[in-house]
């Protein structure tokens, strides 16, 4: 099986370093060789990459594919997935973030389940346990929590996966990509299959993840599934206004079994109710109509477009090392 290794990257110029180097000894590990594609993000500062050969024993090739701007880590795993379709002839591709919270040593699990089934499936590596405090953890929750009710799917999964290229095919076609990877293959209803993993520790520097970029992180995700909030933002709508109609008939039909007075500021009460109902009806089938017409225009398809956002490639030139790797060292 040949492979492609795709790595975005923002500024994490020391810690893809090092993930390349252990990548390589790992690839080596198990007999397998790999060329390495770095999608660089607009980075702000961008080291001499052709200053000295890296010494490798089974990366055979490493180029870098300079974006015009900044556009997200989601973005740059689109661009950078169409340019492999296009240029390269790959088998597989792995997918994963340079700064070590996606470890090497995994990349084998995902290779032998893309292996034992049938090859026609992304393979993702789900991470059973993360490192992040208290706080973030509660939040976790929360954005997980409103994402399996709005969208009815779980998040499970981030970009750490293995790609056969059957699929890559399929998934440069479709323009969620864009927005979101793993949402995108979910919508896309493509076949896929998850291995318990374990998260890494960062290899150098600090996350460049902050709180707003999280948040808008989550919210593209859930904007893939755009049609499925709607509909179930409109089912529940519409189930308020069944309830609140039954409560005021219910309510009237009381007062006038008791022989009772219905006062102004009941009347004022079911009044503003029902403006309130008509609102959320009205938005919601206003949000619906608006996610179906939407449909009906294809939007960015990276196959088509991508080129549009690439600057230039620099190949990083490669030694290769002829050394028997024992498998036996740590």
């Amino acid at each position: 099986m040949t492979l492609a290794v795709l790595v975005p990257i923002y500024n994490d110029w020391a810690a893809l370093s090092t993930l390349i180097q252990f990548l390589d000894r790992e690839l080596a590990r198990n007999g397998q060789s790999a060329d390495i594609l770095v999608a660089d993000d607009g980075s702000q500062v961008t080291p001499d990459l052709g200053s000295r050969p890296v010494d490798a024993l089974a990366v055979t090739s490493i180029e870098v594919l300079h974006l015009r701007r900044n556009l997200g880590h989601q973005r740059a795993i689109a661009i950078g997935l169409a340019y492999l379709e296009a240029h390269s002839t790959c088998d597989a591709v792995v997918i994963m973030d340079g700064d070590g919270e996606d470890r090497p040593e995994d990349v084998k699990r995902l290779l032998d389940e893309l292996d034992g089934g049938d090859c026609e499936r992304v393979v993702f590596a789900e991470r059973m346990r993360r490192s992040e405090g208290l706080g973030f953890a509660v939040l976790y929750w929360l954005y997980r929590s409103l994402h399996w009710v709005l969208t009815g799917e779980r998040v499970r999964v981030g970009n750490f996966s293995v790609i056969p290229r059957s699929l890559l095919r399929r998934l440069v076609g479709v323009s969620d990509l864009w927005n979101h990877y793993a949402a995108a293959v979910f919508h896309a209803r493509i076949p896929y299959v998850t291995v318990p993993t374990a998260r890494g520790t960062r290899y150098s520097g600090r996350s460049h993840m902050n709180f707003l970029a999280l948040v808008t992180h989550g919210l593209s995700a859930m904007s893939v599934f755009g049609d499925r909030i709607g509909v179930r933002l409109l089912i529940a709508t519409c189930a308020l206004t069944t309830l609140v109609i039954s409560a005021c008939i219910g309510f009237a039909a009381w007062h006038v079994a008791v022989g009772g007075q219905i006062t102004d500021w009941a009347v004022y009460a079911v009044a503003a109710m029902f403006l309130l109902v008509f609102l959320l009806l009205a938005t919601s089938l206003g949000f619906v109509f608006i996610i179906l017409a939407g449909r009906n225009n294809p939007g960015f398809l990276p196959f088509r477009e991508f080129t549009h956002y690439v600057s230039h490639s620099t190949s990083i030139p490669v030694s290769r090392v002829n050394v028997h790797y024992d498998v036996r060292r740590n």
